[in-house]
């Protein structure tokens, strides 16, 4: 998986480049998002592991793709496919998603607590969430009722464990040394 990383990074930073530079930042963002569509296929895949001349490949890439993939779109797609790198696709998609976040300055949370959380307690939360990650904050919620109590916060790289089950199994770990 990293590997698929390393190979997409340089591929979705240069179309990222190119769409901030010419203010089609969204356009690019759907047509890598359906190409990152097509060629999770089953047909599309078969011809990605075969022996398909990247001409060719190329040309049914983007005949399947048609009107979806504007001309840069295209070349892109010729690109990848002289490289053997079109199954990156799905991984450049990705992360030129993460990286349309961070110029953006928004961050996708995902709160897990032991009961739902009402609009009031979504916006105090969002809003404070806000002041410490400065960057403006989606929440995903969803209900977990072996939490206990409490909730447990995911944004990136940080994670926020105040749940009840967590505290009991610290608790535990200490009493049991």
């Amino acid at each position: 998986m990293s590997e698929l990383t390393t190979i997409a990074r340089p591929y979705a930073q240069a179309a990222f480049d190119y769409a901030v530079e010419n203010k089609t930042i969204a356009q690019w963002q759907e047509m890598l998002f359906f190409a990152a569509e097509v060629s999770e296929n089953e047909t599309i895949k078969a011809y990605l592991t075969g022996s398909v001349a990247a001409d060719k490949l190329a040309e049914i890439f983007n005949g399947v793709c048609g009107e979806q993939l504007d001309q840069h779109g295209q070349n892109l797609i010729k690109v990848l496919a002289d490289n053997r790198r079109l199954q990156a696709l799905p991984k450049i998609s990705a992360l030129f998603n993460q990286l349309k976040a961070d110029f953006d300055k928004e961050i996708d949370v995902d709160v897990t607590s032991a009961v739902k959380l009402n609009k009031k307690q979504q916006t105090a939360l969002g809003k404070s969430l806000e002041t410490r990650l400065a960057r403006k904050v989606k929440l995903n919620c969803s209900v977990d009722p072996e939490l206990v109590a409490g909730v447990l916060i995911k944004a990136g790289d940080t994670v926020i464990d105040g749940s009840l089950r967590s505290k009991l199994n610290r608790l535990s770990d200490a009493l049991q040394a």
